[in-house]
């Protein structure tokens, strides 16, 4: 095991910092290299990833503490599960009902093994649901945005992306060997800029890739914008719509329904790792589209179809979302109360998705930090450098509809508290600020 001073060590060193000095060493000797930083993190109580859950998925739920052994209970500000399906009665039991029926798994890739009626269903439910012709269902949301993306792109094409889109975009154009440009984060304008300068190359397909709502700042795509500049220059346009799926419009079907829009998208990807609670993703377009994809997207074609109980738990949640409309207001409205909250404490936030991004100051402890809202029962995802750049570093709140406004209070009271203890002296508020804060504590108790 390398000692600490040939690793570096001190709060500063991240996994950037692995990864380049990684690349001058051999296996065994960069993986002692990150078991020394893990060890380190340990020691500080700085590493509060791969916490054990031993309760179902909820608003508040039972933590294995790392450190002491204790179980815990949580207010849980950091899953996908926006509208607290992950453990809703109707769901379970149906999906009790369907392994009986359907069984564990099925062993193989659907185009040689088959796949049952549950999967034939929910392939219509969600086409349905998309406003598309079809849907091919994959293993996971990876799997689909990798899978379409290297069918659809070879090098005789070029694709105009977003540059806040997802790794699994990345990772479809490297394998596609298609010609790629981004362009600055919803900047229709350069959009339409790259189009228009690349209208006379020749290219046989021109795509652009969006998110309907984007992970990390939790921002939509303007696709009331964006929809015309793709049909004005015959643009094939591919939306991520991981987040919005659930969220967003208001049957919940998407961001393309909250700008009127179903339509126009050409073909939309989506996951059953967010609202649907389970693992797993889909793509929805045209029939041709989606015939194409079964025989030439290599991750449809060389992995085994999602199990029954899956599959199952995806069609129970589209039965909830259909008898039960509300969750979606009870969402809704949690994410005006998160909004305004944040916004009294001096945060920006939006009002429209179920994600608020709460960045840290630069000369904060963004470690230390997370360690303090772990000891305060808020589970809260902290995102480090170099996933976002250093001054951008942020924790990233989910709201669900299940959460009560007392849970938001307290959330809103540990911020308060952790930004008083963390902030560097010459980083601390003036006491006009410090009353203000004052102030809000009264209005969260």
């Amino acid at each position: 095991m390398l000692n600490k001073s040939e690793y570096m060590g001190g709060e500063n060193f991240d996994l950037r910092d692995i990864l380049i000095r990684g690349r001058k060493m051999n296996l065994k000797k960069k993986t002692e290299f990150f078991d020394s930083f893990i060890d380190e993190l340990l020691s500080k109580k700085q590493m509060l990833h791969l916490r054990v859950i031993s309760s179902p998925a909820d608003r508040e739920v039972k933590v294995v503490d790392s450190y002491t052994g204790e179980v815990r209970s949580m207010l849980m500000f950091g899953s996908n599960n926006y509208l607290g399906l992950a453990n809703h009665p109707y769901i379970k039991e149906f999906v009790c009902r369907m392994i009986q029926k359907y069984g564990a798994g099925i062993g193989g890739p659907p185009l040689l093994n088959g796949y049952t009626a549950l999967h034939h269903e929910l392939e219509e439910r969600l086409a349905h649901l998309k406003g598309a012709e079809d849907v091919l269902i994959f293993s996971s949301g990876y799997g689909a945005n990798v899978g379409l993306v290297s069918a659809l792109m070879n090098n005789e094409d070029l694709v105009v992306y977003d540059s806040y889109s997802h790794a699994s975009f990345h990772d479809g154009i490297k394998m596609s060997g298609a010609q790629a440009v981004h362009f600055s984060h919803n900047d229709v304008e350069l959009l339409e800029q790259t189009l228009d300068r690349t209208s006379s190359m020749n290219f046989k397909d021109r795509f652009v890739g969006v998110e309907g709502v984007y992970s990390m700042d939790g921002d939509i795509a303007p696709l009331d914008l964006i929809v015309p500049i793709c049909k004005k220059n015959n643009a094939i346009l591919i939306l991520d719509d991981a987040h919005g799926t659930g969220v967003m419009g208001r049957k919940g079907s998407g961001t393309a329904e909250h700008f009127g829009v179903e339509s126009e998208v050409d073909i939309t990807m989506g996951t059953f790792s967010k609202t649907f609670a389970v693992t797993g993703g889909f793509v929805a377009a045209s029939k041709s589209i989606i015939n194409y994809l079964r025989f030439f997207a290599r991750s449809y074609m060389f992995s085994a179809s999602l199990p029954p109980t899956v599959v199952a738990s995806v069609l129970a949640a589209l039965d909830v979302m259909d008898k039960e409309p509300e969750l979606v207001n009870r969402l809704n409205d949690n994410i005006k109360y998160t909004a305004q909250c944040l916004t009294q404490l001096g945060f920006p936030a939006n009002s429209l998705t179920p994600i608020f991004p709460l960045r840290v100051p630069v000369n904060m402890n963004i470690r230390d930090a997370s360690f303090e809202f772990h000891q305060k029962g808020i589970f809260i995802n902290s995102i480090e450098y170099p996933a976002v750049p250093k001054s951008q570093q942020r924790f990233r709140i989910s709201i669900m509809a299940t959460h009560t406004k007392e849970d938001i209070d307290r959330l809103m009271e540990a911020i308060t508290e952790i930004w008083k203890n963390n902030e560097p002296e010459q980083e601390k508020k003036t006491e006009e600020v410090k009353v203000y804060f004052n102030n809000k504590k009264v209005l969260f108790n």
